[in-house]
């Protein structure tokens, strides 16, 4: 036995042409895909973050050493 699918739209009062129906769920639609984006998930720990292990290349040459301490 299949349940009947609930409308999106339901007219309550008035007797609608095709054109204000269309122009009605053009606004609904549009309604609905103006809400706003979520926001980015918020970084739990800068610890954690697996990026600070890479580092980068290795500059060899005179005085490397000494600059590597610098900060960049």
């Amino acid at each position: 036995m299949s349940t009947p699918e609930t409308p999106l739209l339901k007219v309550v009062r008035g007797n609608p042409d095709d054109a204000e129906l269309a122009a009605l769920t053009a606004v609904v639609a549009a309604a609905v895909g103006a809400r706003a984006p979520e926001p980015a998930p918020k970084r739990d720990s800068w610890w954690a973050d697996k990026a600070s292990l890479v580092r980068a290349p290795l500059a060899p040459g005179e005085g490397a050493w000494r600059a590597s301490a610098l900060p960049r």
